[in-house]
């Protein structure tokens, strides 16, 4: 499944609030993957993938409690691999996706609870609904890119992270037909993000 590549510019507010210290990374549009999981009437786990993010995060592991992220999703780059599934979905039963285009996370705080370990919250915004959502965040890595030594696009300083997130879909107006599908939607975002 290809993701689209959206050009994200950095939203000035958070330029400006963020500490000397944060560092600004651009989500690389390959390298991330944006999962949703649920529960398919205690049978199976599905899946769905939106293929496109646009957004900015001022981050660094030495200015952890000063960081901000500002993330929107199309509704519209959403990808079941069922074409009937993916219009259901896209439909004012779940997404409605002709009233509200965009799904968004708006960081609120982020923590540190371990060397390489973050707790992240922040306003989700479904639909018409925005509530508070709480992202783990585990960092794996961040510097230098070793395959920059082999592709230019990847010279420079590079993070990646993983950030995992639980939330009950009827709290965002979604609650058809649980409890078939699960009431208990796991996100997992992972993503490899470049400094600008």
């Amino acid at each position: 499944m290809s993701r689209k590549t959206i050009a994200a510019g950095v939203l000035a507010a958070f330029a400006m609030a963020s500490a000397a210290q944060a560092e600004i990374w651009m989500v690389d549009p390959e390298h991330t993957e944006v999962r949703v999981y649920w529960d398919h009437a205690g049978f199976s786990e599905q899946s769905l993938e939106f293929t496109e993010v646009d957004g900015s995060l001022n981050f660094s592991l030495d200015s952890v409690p000063s960081s901000t992220a500002f993330f929107t999703i199309p509704v519209s780059s959403m990808e079941t691999g069922v074409e009937r599934f993916n219009n259901d979905l896209w439909s004012d039963t779940f997404f409605d996706v002709e009233n509200y285009p965009l799904l968004s996370f708006n960081s609120t705080s982020f923590q540190q609870v371990g060397p390489k370990q973050l707790k992240v919250k922040g306003d989700l915004t479904i639909k018409d609904v925005t509530k508070e959502a709480e992202f783990d965040v585990t960092v794996h890595n961040v510097g230098e890119h070793p395959v920059g030594k082999y592709f230019k696009y990847f010279a420079g300083k590079w993070l990646g992270v993983t950030a995992v997130a639980t939330i009950k879909r009827s709290e965002w107006n979604m609650g058809a037909f649980v409890p078939m599908g699960s009431d208990e939607i796991r996100i997992v975002i992972n993503s490899e993000l470049k400094e600008q």
